[in-house]
């Protein structure tokens, strides 16, 4: 064992915890701008107005919780622009992911805040419906973790309002994604 009582090897949850959040900084910083698949996000990581924040629990009762939590978090604090809620060790099959997002849905609703706040969701194995697993498409959303992006409303519809034709950011994602093709998009996505 070494001084401070870890087994060699072995992982620390805030190392664990660390290396998501790093993760997840270098997926948005170095794909998600890079690739401008989102025209709103640089602005906001250069202001430093994004959240990062990782949940290590391995259950959604204790996700769900973390999402109340970084919903109380917005409400007091408008300096933060939007939360990118981390999960590493909860919901890693797709189709769990998938179903927890509209409970998380109901949940925004009985608390009051649909409308107020939005959440978008990204990970690693997404698939939109209709596409096959390897389809470059699913790249859009899909991040080295599962991530719960909390939005806010009106901040949305106002960076909506002043940018032109946002009905073709999806159509504009979807042709990079397929133009960067499936292999390289695999390697960028286990770099980060």
């Amino acid at each position: 064992m070494s001084d401070n009582n870890t087994v060699r090897g072995a992982t620390s949850p805030l190392h664990e915890s660390t290396r998501a959040e790093t993760s997840v900084r270098r997926w948005l910083s170095n794909f998600v701008v890079h690739f401008n698949l989102c025209p709103f996000a640089q602005r906001e990581l250069q202001h430093d107005r994004i959240r990062f924040t990782v949940c290590m629990a391995d259950n959604e009762h204790e996700l769900l919780a973390a999402l109340d939590s970084e919903i109380l978090r917005l409400d007091s604090d408008s300096e933060i622009e939007t939360t990118l809620l981390i999960h590493p060790k909860t919901l890693l099959d797709f189709a769990d992911f998938n179903e927890f997002l509209g409970i998380a849905e109901q949940h925004l609703f009985e608390l009051g805040k649909e409308g107020v706040y939005q959440i978008a969701s990204f990970h690693p194995l997404y698939q939109f419906a209709g596409t096959d697993i390897d389809d470059a498409e699913n790249f859009t959303n899909r991040a080295p973790h599962p991530v719960l992006h909390l939005l806010r409303e009106a901040s949305l519809s106002k960076a909506i309002d002043s940018y032109a034709d946002t009905a073709l950011i999806p159509e504009q994602n979807i042709e990079l994604m397929e133009k960067l093709g499936n292999e390289k998009l695999v390697q960028l996505l286990e770099s980060y």
